[in-house]
C-alpha cells in the first residue's frame, strides 16, 4: 500500500505505561483524536484530563483506528495482544496502518507485518530511545523499518514525538534499536563505574560528574543516568529488567549470526546479576547498586 489514503484523524495507543501514557497525551494535545487501551486499565484512565478516551478492549480501541500505535512491554506481549483471533490485527479497519513502537525482537517485527500484510495493511516497526523525559517531551529518536511511503504518510505523528529516520525493511527497526540498546547498557555501566572509582578514591562523584561535562566523557546517558547515580534517584524511567531483555535479545540475534559481543556479553551478565537481586523494576541507572553490591563482598563477580 502507498501514502494514498486520506488525512490520519484518529489514533489508538495500545500500551499507556512510561512511554506509551505520555506519547498518547501528546497525540491528543496535538489534536488528533486518541483512544488509549491498557492491560492494566488504570494507567489509560488517568490521560483522560489530557483529551484521550479509553476502551474496554484492545479490539474495541481500534476498530475505527487510522493508526494503531503499539506499546507494549515485550514481543511475546506484542503477539499476545495483536495476534489471533481475538488480537488487535484482526479487527484494524481497511486503510489503517500498524505502528510498532514497542522494542522487539527482529523477528517478531518480520512477523507482524506479515500478519498485517495478509490483511492488506501496512506495517512499520519504529521503536524509540530518548526514555520517559524523550516521551513527555517529543524528543525521542525514533528508528523506522518499512516501507517509506508509509513513513511518509505518518511523518505528522512522527514530528509529535520526535525525530523518525527510515532504516530499511521491516525488522530493521526492531534491530537498529538493538544496536541503541548495546551502546546505552555499555555507557551506563561504564558511566557508573567511572563514579564508583572516582567515590572510593576520595573525589566527589557529583564533582566529578560536572568536570567531565563537555569532554570526550560527555553524553546524554553520562549527563542524565550520572545525575541519577549521584542524586541517588531510580524512580523508572527504563527499568532494569527491560533493558536486560534487550541486551540477550541482541546478544541471541548475534549469535544466531556467528558473532561474538564480548563487552556486551559481559554488560547482560551484570544488568542480569542486578535483576536476580531484585532490582529488576528500578532505573537501569541503578546498575550502580550492582557494582556496589559486588564491590561490598570484596569479589569480582555477580
Amino acid at each position: 500500500m502507498t501514502g494514498t489514503h486520506a488525512l490520519i484523524r484518529t489514533i489508538t495507543v495500545i500500551g499507556t505505561g512510561i512511554m506509551g501514557g505520555p506519547m498518547a497525551g501528546r497525540l491528543a494535545e496535538a489534536g488528533y483524536a486518541v483512544t488509549a487501551w491498557n492491560r492494566t486499565p488504570d494507567k489509560a484512565h488517568g490521560l483522560r484530563e489530557r483529551g484521550v478516551e479509553t476502551a474496554a478492549s484492545a479490539q474495541d480501541a481500534v476498530r475505527h483506528a487510522d493508526v494503531v500505535l503499539c506499546m507494549l512491554s515485550t514481543g511475546p506481549v506484542c503477539e499476545a495482544v495483536l495476534c489471533g483471533e481475538g488480537g488487535v490485527i484482526a479487527a484494524m479497519r481497511p486503510g489503517s496502518v500498524l505502528l510498532v513502537m514497542s522494542s522487539i525482537p527482529v523477528e517478531t517485527a518480520v512477523a507482524l507485518s506479515q500478519a498485517v500484510g495478509q490483511r492488506g495493511l501496512d506495517c512499520l516497526d519504529a521503536p524509540v530511545s530518548g526514555g520517559e523525559k524523550g516521551a513527555m517531551e517529543g524528543t525521542l529518536a525514533i528508528m523506522a523499518g518499512g516501507l517509506e511511503a508509509v513513513i511518509e504518510r505518518l511523518a505528522p505523528i512522527f514530528a509529535v514525538l520526535g525525530r523518525v529516520t527510515h532504516v530499511g525493511p521491516s525488522g530493521s527497526g526492531a534491530l537498529t534499536k538493538l544496536a541503541n540498546q548495546l551502546i546505552v547498557a555499555s555507557t551506563i555501566c561504564a558511566v557508573a563505574e567511572a563514579l564508583t572509582l572516582a567515590e572510593r578514591g576520595g573525589a566527589d562523584p557529583a564533582r566529578v560528574r560536572e568536570a567531565l561535562i563537555g569532554g570526550f566523557a560527555d553524553s546524554t546517558v553520562f549527563r542524565q543516568h550520572g545525575l541519577r547515580m549521584v542524586e541517588r534517584n531510580f524512580e523508572p524511567g527504563g527499568p532494569a529488567k527491560y533493558q536486560v531483555k534487550d541486551t540477550s535479545t541482541a546478544l541471541g540475534f548475534a549469535r544466531h549470526h556467528g558473532l561474538k559481543l564480548p563487552v556486551s556479553e559481559e554488560v547482560d551478565r551484570l544488568f542480569q546479576a542486578m535483576v536476580d537481586h531484585g532490582d529488576g523494576d528500578l532505573d537501569h541507572s541503578a546498575i550502580i547498586l550492582e557494582l556496589q553490591r559486588m564491590n561490598s563482598r570484596g569479589d569480582n563477580t555477580a
